[in-house]
C-alpha cells in the first residue's frame, strides 16, 4: 500500500509529465516532506536506490534524453554560426517566466535573487566553440559580462570532446601528428575569456566533455583501433551514437591524458577547475560485465595527481551520476577517486527528489534548462551549494537569460 507521502510525490511527478507535453506552468513549492524524506535518503540511500526484482531501470532513468554532444556541432565553423548578443537576447519569455516565476519564499526578507546568489556556483555549460567560435576579442569579452548580468558566475566551457582537445596541443601533436580537433581555435579565445570573466569576478572551468570515450569521426579513431586501445564492446549509452571506450589500464591510453591534462593547466595556469563528465567511466554492459572500478580509480588519482603537481592551484572536479548509480553501472567508484569537487547530474526530471539526499552532500546539482521550475527547490534548500546549468536546447545565451527572467519574476 502507497503511503501518503508516496502518493503525494507519484502525483506531483504525473503533474511534471503533463506539463512536459502540454506546456502548462510549473511551481515548485519547497516542502518539509520532502527535506524530511531527503534526510532518510541520506541515512539509507543504497537501499533507497537498490532496483528490485520488479523494478529494472533503464539507462534513461538517470541520463539526459537529448544531451547537446561536443561533436554534434560542425567541425568547419564560421562568423556565421556566432550567437549575436545584441539580437539574440531579447526573446519572449517562456509561460513559466512570464506569468509566474517561482513561488512565495517562506522567509519574509530573503528575495529569490538573494538565494541565487548565496549559492557558491552559478554555473552555465558551453560545448566547444560555443563562446570562442570565431569570435574576436571584443565578441568574447562582451558575451562574458551578458553572463555576469544574468547572475552567473561561472562559465564552464568545453576544451575537449571525441577524443581530442580543441586548443592547440604538443602532446596530441606528438602522440597523433594532429595538433587538435578539426576546428578553426586561435590560442587566444581562452587567454581572453579566462581574464574576462577573472575581471568581474567569475570562474572559468575547462569542461573535458565525453572524457574516455569517442567514435569513428574521432581523429584518433584509427590509431586507437590499430592500437588495440578500446575495451571490448560498443557504449550505446546513447542509442543516437555508437561509442567506443579507451582501456585507461593500456599504459599508452593512460600517459596520453595525464601528460593532456597536465599540459592544459600549464598552458592555461590561471584556470579555476577542470571539470569531467559521467563519460569517464565504462558502463556496465560493455565487454562481457567486466569490472574495471579499480583500473578506472587508479587511473584517475594519477591524473588529478599529475595535475596538481604542474598547477595545484587548479580543482579537479566531475559532474557524474550519484555515488551509487555510478558505481554500479559506470565502474565510477568517484568516492574515492580523490576529486576536489562533485556535482550530481539531476537530468531525469522524474527522479528529482530521490536524487536531493546525493546532492545535499556532494558539492551542488546539474539540471537542464528544461528544469527550470526546480530552482524553487534549490533555491529554498541551503544544503544544495551550487547550480549547474546544462542548456539543452543547445543555446546557452537563451537559457542564462531564462534563468535569470525566472528568478527575478522579469
Amino acid at each position: 500500500m502507497l503511503s501518503s507521502y508516496q502518493i503525494l510525490k507519484r502525483g506531483s511527478l504525473a503533474l511534471s509529465a503533463l506539463i512536459a507535453t502540454t506546456g502548462l506552468i510549473a511551481l515548485s513549492i519547497p516542502s518539509s516532506k520532502n527535506q524530511s524524506k531527503n534526510k532518510l535518503l541520506t541515512q539509507q540511500s543504497k537501499q533507497l536506490f537498490q532496483p528490485s526484482s520488479a523494478e529494472r531501470f533503464s539507462l534513461t532513468h538517470f541520463l539526459l534524453p537529448s544531451a547537446i554532444a561536443a561533436d554534434s556541432l560542425p567541425t568547419t565553423h564560421n562568423s556565421s554560426a556566432v550567437i549575436n548578443v545584441d539580437t539574440d537576447l531579447f526573446l519572449p519569455l517562456s509561460g513559466l517566466e512570464q506569468q509566474n516565476g517561482l513561488p512565495q519564499l517562506t522567509q519574509a526578507t530573503t528575495t529569490w535573487r538573494e538565494a541565487w546568489e548565496s549559492k557558491e556556483i552559478r554555473g552555465i555549460y558551453m560545448s566547444r566553440y560555443r563562446i570562442t567560435n570565431n569570435a574576436t576579442e571584443a565578441i568574447i569579452r562582451n558575451r562574458v559580462r551578458y553572463y555576469k548580468q544574468q547572475g552567473i558566475n561561472t562559465i564552464i566551457h568545453g576544451v575537449w570532446g571525441n577524443g581530442c582537445p580543441m586548443y592547440k596541443s604538443n602532446v596530441m601533436y606528438q602522440t597523433f601528428g594532429k595538433e587538435s580537433c578539426p576546428n578553426n581555435f586561435q590560442d587566444q579565445w581562452l587567454d581572453w575569456l579566462i581574464d574576462e570573466a577573472h575581471a568581474h569576478g567569475m570562474q572559468v572551468h575547462a569542461y573535458f566533455e565525453k572524457g574516455i570515450k569517442l567514435d569513428v569521426d574521432s581523429p584518433i579513431f584509427p590509431t586507437a583501433q590499430a592500437n588495440n586501445w578500446f575495451v571490448p564492446g560498443i557504449d550505446r549509452t546513447y542509442a543516437s551514437v555508437d561509442h567506443y571506450v579507451l582501456d585507461v589500464e593500456n599504459s599508452q591510453v593512460s600517459q596520453f591524458f595525464e601528460q593532456i591534462l597536465a599540459e592544459f593547466v600549464q598552458r592555461y595556469p590561471t584556470i579555476d577547475a577542470v571539470q569531467w563528465d559521467d563519460y569517464l567511466g565504462y558502463y556496465a554492459g560493455l565487454g562481457g560485465n567486466v569490472d574495471r572500478t579499480a583500473q578506472l580509480t587508479s587511473f584517475v588519482q594519477r591524473m588529478r595527481t599529475g595535475m596538481k603537481a604542474v598547477n595545484p592551484n587548479v580543482s579537479f572536479d566531475i559532474c557524474h551520476h550519484n555515488p551509487y548509480w555510478g558505481a554500479r553501472y559506470f565502474a565510477a567508484d568517484w568516492q574515492n577517486w580523490g576529486v576536489d569537487r562533485a556535482f550530481i547530474q539531476a537530468y531525469n526530471d522524474a527522479n528529482f527528489y530521490d536524487e536531493l539526499g546525493y546532492i545535499e552532500q556532494s558539492a551542488g546539482v546539474a539540471i537542464s534548462d528544461n528544469q527550470l521550475h526546480r530552482l524553487g527547490d534549490i533555491l529554498s534548500n541551503p544544503n544544495i551549494k551550487s547550480v549547474l546549468i546544462f542548456p539543452n536546447s543547445g543555446n546557452p545565451v537563451e537559457a542564462a537569460r531564462r534563468v535569470n527572467a525566472t528568478i527575478t519574476g522579469q
